[in-house]
Protein backbone atom coordinates (compact mmCIF):
# COMPACT_ATOMS: atom_id res chain seq x y z
CA UNK A 1 0.00 0.00 0.00
CA UNK A 2 1.57 3.48 -1.09
CA UNK A 3 0.42 5.61 1.33
CA UNK A 4 1.29 9.16 2.36
CA UNK A 5 2.99 7.26 5.53
CA UNK A 6 5.35 6.32 3.52
CA UNK A 7 7.83 9.54 3.39
CA UNK A 8 10.89 7.56 3.63
CA UNK A 9 13.29 9.42 1.51
CA UNK A 10 11.03 11.90 -0.03
CA UNK A 11 12.10 15.01 -0.80
CA UNK A 12 10.50 18.26 -0.63
CA UNK A 13 10.22 18.47 3.61
CA UNK A 14 13.27 20.26 4.22
CA UNK A 15 16.39 19.72 6.40
CA UNK A 16 15.90 17.54 9.97
CA UNK A 17 15.86 19.30 12.47
CA UNK A 18 17.62 17.57 15.85
CA UNK A 19 15.90 19.28 18.81
CA UNK A 20 17.72 17.07 21.31
CA UNK A 21 15.55 14.93 24.17
CA UNK A 22 12.06 15.84 24.89
CA UNK A 23 9.64 14.18 26.81
CA UNK A 24 7.17 11.67 25.56
CA UNK A 25 3.87 12.95 26.44
CA UNK A 26 2.55 16.29 26.32
CA UNK A 27 -0.89 15.42 27.86
CA UNK A 28 -2.39 13.10 30.35
CA UNK A 29 -4.85 11.81 27.34
CA UNK A 30 -1.78 10.58 25.69
CA UNK A 31 -0.45 8.99 28.12
CA UNK A 32 -3.92 6.85 28.19
CA UNK A 33 -4.27 5.95 24.71
CA UNK A 34 -0.89 4.62 24.78
CA UNK A 35 -1.41 3.07 27.63
CA UNK A 36 -5.35 1.39 26.21
CA UNK A 37 -3.20 0.38 22.64
CA UNK A 38 -0.50 -1.49 24.33
CA UNK A 39 -3.45 -3.15 26.63
CA UNK A 40 -5.51 -4.26 23.54
CA UNK A 41 -2.11 -5.67 22.09
CA UNK A 42 -1.63 -7.78 24.79
CA UNK A 43 -4.44 -8.99 24.94
CA UNK A 44 -4.73 -10.10 21.54
CA UNK A 45 -7.04 -8.11 20.64
CA UNK A 46 -5.14 -6.72 17.83
CA UNK A 47 -1.27 -6.77 16.85
CA UNK A 48 1.39 -4.06 15.95
CA UNK A 49 0.65 -4.87 12.24
CA UNK A 50 -2.58 -4.11 12.56
CA UNK A 51 -2.11 -1.41 14.38
CA UNK A 52 0.12 0.02 11.94
CA UNK A 53 -2.03 -0.76 8.99
CA UNK A 54 -5.37 1.12 10.22
CA UNK A 55 -2.71 4.30 10.39
CA UNK A 56 -2.11 3.99 7.03
CA UNK A 57 -5.64 3.52 6.42
CA UNK A 58 -6.01 7.16 7.87
CA UNK A 59 -7.51 9.97 5.28
CA UNK A 60 -4.31 11.57 3.95
CA UNK A 61 -5.47 15.24 5.31
CA UNK A 62 -6.19 13.42 8.60
CA UNK A 63 -3.10 11.88 8.78
CA UNK A 64 -1.07 14.89 7.82
CA UNK A 65 -2.61 17.25 9.98
CA UNK A 66 -2.89 14.81 13.25
CA UNK A 67 -0.13 14.62 15.75
CA UNK A 68 1.52 11.04 16.71
CA UNK A 69 -1.26 10.13 19.47
CA UNK A 70 -3.47 11.33 17.56
CA UNK A 71 -2.82 8.55 15.08
CA UNK A 72 -2.45 6.56 17.23
CA UNK A 73 -6.14 7.43 19.12
CA UNK A 74 -7.59 6.96 15.66
CA UNK A 75 -5.98 3.34 14.87
CA UNK A 76 -7.72 2.19 18.37
CA UNK A 77 -10.94 3.85 17.32
CA UNK A 78 -10.91 1.88 13.94
CA UNK A 79 -9.93 -1.49 15.42
CA UNK A 80 -12.08 -1.91 18.58
CA UNK A 81 -15.14 -0.66 16.06
CA UNK A 82 -13.86 -3.31 13.49
CA UNK A 83 -12.98 -6.04 15.98
CA UNK A 84 -16.94 -5.28 17.58
CA UNK A 85 -15.53 -4.19 21.11
CA UNK A 86 -17.83 -0.68 20.01
CA UNK A 87 -20.22 1.01 17.32
CA UNK A 88 -18.77 3.62 15.21
CA UNK A 89 -22.55 5.24 16.67
CA UNK A 90 -21.46 4.54 20.28
CA UNK A 91 -17.90 6.14 19.98
CA UNK A 92 -19.47 9.39 18.51
CA UNK A 93 -22.33 9.57 21.33
CA UNK A 94 -19.52 9.06 24.08
CA UNK A 95 -16.82 11.60 22.80
CA UNK A 96 -20.21 14.35 21.60
CA UNK A 97 -19.36 14.79 18.43
CA UNK A 98 -18.35 12.46 14.89
CA UNK A 99 -14.61 10.72 15.22
CA UNK A 100 -13.29 9.96 12.24
CA UNK A 101 -12.12 6.71 11.62
CA UNK A 102 -9.61 4.59 9.02
CA UNK A 103 -10.31 3.45 5.65
CA UNK A 104 -11.93 0.20 5.14
CA UNK A 105 -9.06 -2.89 4.61
CA UNK A 106 -7.89 -4.03 1.37
CA UNK A 107 -7.05 -7.66 0.53
CA UNK A 108 -4.01 -9.15 1.72
CA UNK A 109 -1.28 -11.90 1.19
CA UNK A 110 -0.17 -14.75 2.53
CA UNK A 111 3.73 -16.18 2.33
CA UNK A 112 4.11 -17.08 -1.44
CA UNK A 113 6.11 -20.71 -2.34
CA UNK A 114 9.39 -21.16 -3.55
CA UNK A 115 11.06 -18.31 -1.70
CA UNK A 116 14.78 -18.14 -2.74
CA UNK A 117 17.39 -19.51 -1.10
CA UNK A 118 19.42 -16.34 0.32
CA UNK A 119 22.67 -16.27 2.29
CA UNK A 120 25.03 -13.45 3.74
CA UNK A 121 26.63 -11.70 0.78
CA UNK A 122 23.99 -12.69 -1.52
CA UNK A 123 23.73 -9.78 -3.94
CA UNK A 124 19.71 -8.85 -4.15
CA UNK A 125 17.17 -7.10 -5.60
CA UNK A 126 13.54 -5.91 -4.14
CA UNK A 127 10.84 -6.93 -5.79
CA UNK A 128 8.47 -4.06 -7.52
CA UNK A 129 5.93 -5.05 -5.56
CA UNK A 130 2.21 -2.84 -5.46
CA UNK A 131 0.32 -4.27 -3.16
CA UNK A 132 -3.86 -2.99 -2.20
CA UNK A 133 -3.19 -4.14 1.51
CA UNK A 134 -0.62 -3.44 3.83
CA UNK A 135 3.29 -4.07 3.43
CA UNK A 136 6.72 -3.30 5.33
CA UNK A 137 8.53 -2.47 2.22
CA UNK A 138 9.78 1.36 2.08
CA UNK A 139 8.98 2.55 -1.72
CA UNK A 140 12.07 4.22 -2.22
CA UNK A 141 13.73 0.80 -2.30
CA UNK A 142 11.44 -1.30 -4.46
CA UNK A 143 13.36 -2.20 -7.51
CA UNK A 144 16.78 -1.33 -6.37
CA UNK A 145 19.87 -3.73 -5.98
CA UNK A 146 21.80 -4.53 -2.66
CA UNK A 147 24.00 -6.87 -0.44
CA UNK A 148 22.93 -8.85 2.48
CA UNK A 149 24.86 -8.08 5.31
CA UNK A 150 22.39 -9.75 7.82
CA UNK A 151 19.46 -11.84 9.01
CA UNK A 152 17.33 -11.95 11.88
CA UNK A 153 15.12 -14.42 13.51
CA UNK A 154 11.81 -15.33 11.96
CA UNK A 155 9.01 -12.44 12.10
CA UNK A 156 4.85 -12.99 11.52
CA UNK A 157 4.84 -12.30 7.90
CA UNK A 158 3.26 -8.13 7.91
CA UNK A 159 1.43 -8.46 4.62
CA UNK A 160 -0.63 -11.40 5.94
CA UNK A 161 -0.81 -10.13 9.99
CA UNK A 162 -2.38 -7.01 9.26
CA UNK A 163 -5.06 -9.19 7.98
CA UNK A 164 -5.90 -11.36 10.39
CA UNK A 165 -4.59 -14.29 7.79
CA UNK A 166 -2.72 -17.36 8.67
CA UNK A 167 0.61 -17.36 6.96
CA UNK A 168 4.41 -18.59 7.84
CA UNK A 169 6.64 -16.81 9.49
CA UNK A 170 9.48 -14.87 7.55
CA UNK A 171 13.12 -14.02 8.44
CA UNK A 172 14.45 -9.79 7.47
CA UNK A 173 17.42 -9.70 5.55
CA UNK A 174 19.88 -7.00 6.51
CA UNK A 175 20.40 -5.54 3.24
CA UNK A 176 23.04 -2.68 2.68
CA UNK A 177 22.14 -0.07 -0.51
CA UNK A 178 24.48 2.66 -1.95
CA UNK A 179 22.91 5.64 -1.58
CA UNK A 180 23.75 6.81 -4.78
CA UNK A 181 21.71 3.59 -6.24
CA UNK A 182 18.43 4.73 -3.78
CA UNK A 183 18.57 8.17 -4.89
CA UNK A 184 21.16 8.71 -8.34
CA UNK A 185 22.74 12.81 -8.04
CA UNK A 186 20.16 13.50 -4.75
CA UNK A 187 22.61 12.35 -1.61
CA UNK A 188 25.80 12.16 -0.70
CA UNK A 189 27.83 8.76 -0.67
CA UNK A 190 26.69 6.39 1.77
CA UNK A 191 25.93 3.06 3.27
CA UNK A 192 21.24 2.57 4.13
CA UNK A 193 20.82 -0.57 5.89
CA UNK A 194 16.91 -1.50 5.55
CA UNK A 195 15.83 -4.72 7.24
CA UNK A 196 13.80 -6.36 4.14
CA UNK A 197 11.52 -9.64 4.74
CA UNK A 198 12.17 -12.67 2.48
CA UNK A 199 8.90 -12.74 -0.08
CA UNK A 200 10.46 -9.08 -0.96
CA UNK A 201 13.47 -10.22 -2.09
CA UNK A 202 15.24 -12.14 -5.32
CA UNK A 203 18.89 -12.94 -6.24
CA UNK A 204 20.38 -10.87 -8.57
CA UNK A 205 20.84 -12.25 -12.08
Amino acid sequence: MDGFHDLGGRQGFGQITVEGKKEPFHADWEIKINAISGKLVARHIYNMDEYRYAIERMDPRHYVGASYYERTFTAVATLCIEKGLITHDELNAAVGEYVPISHGKKVGRVTPNNLPELKIGDTVVVKSDFVPGHIRMPSYIRGKKGVIVGVSPEYPFPDAAAHGLTSNKQRTFDVRFRSADLWSDGADDAEVHVGVFHAYLEKAE
